[in-house]
Order: C-alpha cells, then structure tokens, then sequence
C-alpha cells in the first residue's frame, strides 16, 4: 500500500463525512420547515485492485438520498387556508415564471399583489377553473392549469333558475267563483311573495296568488309585482291546479315552469303543499342572488376552492389536484422545499385527492417535517466520529511521506 494511497483514503474518508454533516445539519435546521423530507448521505465503498504482497487503498462514494415519500405528522392550524396531504401526492406549483413544480408545503396565503395563493416559499398553487364546469383533466400532463385566484371573482351575480313554496293551505278556506279568480278578476284566497334575481343581479319579486277553487283544488297564479298594472291580465305563470286527496296531500303536478324578466327560465316547485285544517303557512326561498363581492376562499377536502361572497354564498372556483410519480425518493429537490420530477422519478400522473392512490386533502393543516431531531443529532455525533478518524489516517500518512522524503535528504 502506498503511502499516496493512505493520504487519498484519508482525504476520501473526510470528505464523504464531510457531506454526511451537510444533510445532518440541513435536516436540523429545516426541523420546522412544513412539508420538508429527510436527507441522508449514503456510503459506498470503491475499492481497486491490489496484488497479494500490497493493498492498494481505494475511497469511499457518498449517495445523498431523499425520504420524500415518507409522510411527515399532520398539525392542525388556525388558518383555513392551510392544505397538507395525508398518504400519496403532491401540491402543483409554479414560480413567478410559470415553471410547475411539486411540492408538499401546503401553508398558503392570499398575495396582496397578485391575489393568487402562494405558500411561504412564494410558489403559487395552481388548479383547475371552474368557471366553464367540470375541468378536463389530462392524467399525464399539467396542462390547464392556473394559479388559483379568487380575487379575480370579486363581483358577481347569479340569476335565478329554482325555487319552491312549501306549507299548508287551509281547508277551511271558502272557494271563490271562477269569474273572480285570478287573472279574470281580482278576489284570490291567499298571497305570498318571492324575491328571484335576473340576469344582472336585479330583484325581481313575484307575487304569488293562491286561490280556492273547489274543495280539493286550489289556483296558482304568479305575477310580477313590479308591474302591478298587468293585473289582473296576463301573469307569468298560471294559473295552475294544484290537487289535494282526502288526506290533504298533494296529488298531480306540483310545479309550474316560466321565466323571469330579464332573467332565465325558472321553475318553482310547490311539491312540499298540503292541504290540512290549519293556519295559511307557506315558506319559501329561490337561488341567485344580487352583485356582491368575494370576502375570502374556502376548501373542501377533495380539493375544491370555494369563493365566498358577502352575503354568504359560496361558488365553486377551483379544483386543486394532486399529483404524483411512481418513485417519489427519486424526485430531484430544488430551493424553495419543492421538487421536479427526473428519469430515476418516473413521470408525473395528475389526479384528485382520494382517487387513484392518491391522499387526503386535510383542511385548516400542515404537514411538517420527517426529521426527527435525535436521530440527527447522533448522526452528527456519528459523522464527527469518522471525519475525526479519517483526519487521523491522513495525518498518519503525511507524517510517514515526510519520514520517508528524510531518507532522500
């Protein structure tokens, strides 16, 4: 064995160590870092040949290797924005420049700037519109994806397109002449009014007539209220029969079909009706509603991005997926705690949460880091051990090499 070869095993020996410390102290000091996976340096010995009278010393290779696929503990937080995954996936993301990346940190906040959610790192989390309905997902590409961006939401109104009446009518209401019913003539039993929104988000009140006309039947004729001069002319709806049996339950057709002016087909159920010996009880309610702004964003757990309104409404913008790679260690980690997929990973695969192997989306959570402080610790410990050894060897060796230049002099 050469003494050249002492001081290369020497030196070989302290560098390999010397990379072993360089994950032990990345893990600690990204101990608290929400998603972060483990790092650790792999050794592998490389040996060359050698005769039977000498040892020819060779060096040591060191792997870094990542446990990305290793789930990390679920905390819960304060903030309904906060995302982590429980079992396989990832969060897409991309920088400012629209480069995609994957990633695990799931502590997202609304930029003042931009208005899109980024995580702390600045990477922005990307999702499906679902502005034009249900996404068309491709399962081997991120193609179609958006920084999610409820801001972008921020007035809106929705038309009316349902509603329903539902109560009791009373039985013991008297019936009225047919020539003095609705829309012939002005005498009705009962009214009720309900408020539907057109295309632009203006009220639209319709006023709703119920008249008797025998002792199992009653009329239904709506009109709109802001045009009190059409009755009792033509309403836009009506006037319909509803039908009750012995038992003062509804029997037949139970709803009626118009539009609303200016507004879009709409049809108003009265299938929860009844015809008892009781007090005029009706309830009723209609979706739409007027021009309101977005207040904020909520999540559901299979990865859709609610916008809520002031007045409490809530419409679906987004649908975040996940997505994943057949060997998740082998994803190359770039800054920012965030990851690209390689060769050695596999190609990405899109999909949504619980679907296809892949994990829960749990809400109002972080998942933190694999680390675990101890194990690092001894590592160190470990890594000091042997970088101090090897020091030793190539001391060894120097001292030796300069014995042996003496001899020369």
């Amino acid at each position: 064995m050469s003494l050249y070869g002492v001081l290369r095993s020497g030196v070989s020996g302290m560098n390999a160590q010397s990379n072993k410390l360089g994950t032990v102290a990345d893990n600690i000091q990204n101990a608290s870092t929400s998603g972060y996976k483990r790092a650790s340096t792999e050794f592998s010995s490389l040996i060359l040949s050698s005769g039977k009278g000498a040892y020819n010393s060779g060096a040591v290779n060191t792997t870094v290797r990542y446990s990305i696929g290793d789930q990390g503990p679920i905390s819960y937080t304060t903030s309904g924005s906060d995302l982590a995954i429980s079992g396989n996936g990832f969060f897409v993301v991309s920088d400012k420049s629209g480069t995609p990346y994957l990633t695990r940190a799931g502590n997202f906040v609304i930029d003042g700037p931009s208005g899109n959610l980024v995580n702390a790192a600045g990477f922005q989390l990307l999702g499906y519109s679902l502005a034009g309905g249900a996404p068309n997902v491709a399962l081997n590409s991120l193609s179609g994806l958006v920084p999610v961006n409820v801001s972008s939401m921020a007035m809106q109104a929705r038309p009316s397109t349902d509603g329903m009446v539902t109560g009791n009518l009373p039985f013991s209401e008297a019936a009225v002449p047919a020539a003095s019913r609705p829309p012939a003539g002005a005498t009705f039993s009962k009214k009720s009014s309900l408020v539907t929104y057109d295309n632009v988000g203006n009220k639209v009140t319709l006023d709703i007539y119920l008249t008797k006309s025998s002792a199992n039947t009653w009329e239904v004729a709506v009109f709109d209220a802001a045009n009190p001069a059409s009755f009792p002319a033509t309403p836009l709806a009506g006037p319909a029969t509803l039908t009750f049996d012995v038992m003062g339950q509804l029997t037949g057709a139970s709803s009626m079909a118009f539009t609303i002016p200016n507004g879009q087909p709409f049809t108003l159920d009265m299938a929860g009706m009844t015809q008892l010996a009781g007090e005029y009880d009706v309830k009723g309610a209609a979706n739409g509603n007027a021009p309101t702004a977005v207040k904020g964003a909520e999540f559901g757990s299979d990865g859709t991005v609610y916008a809520v309104y002031e007045d409490g409404t809530r419409i679906a913008a987004y649908k975040i997926p996940l997505a994943n790679v057949p060997s998740p260690d082998n994803l190359t980690p770039r800054a920012g705690n965030v990851y690209e997929a390689s060769i050695d990973s596999g190609g990405i695969q899109v999909g949504f949460a619980e679907q296809g192997g892949l994990g829960k989306i749990a809400v109002g959570a972080l998942e933190q880091s694999n680390v675990d402080i101890g194990t690092e610790l001894t590592a160190m410990i470990e890594a000091q051990t042997g970088y101090t050894a090897n020091s030793k060897v190539f001391q060894t060796g120097s001292e030796l090499l300069d014995v042996l230049m003496s001899l020369k002099r």
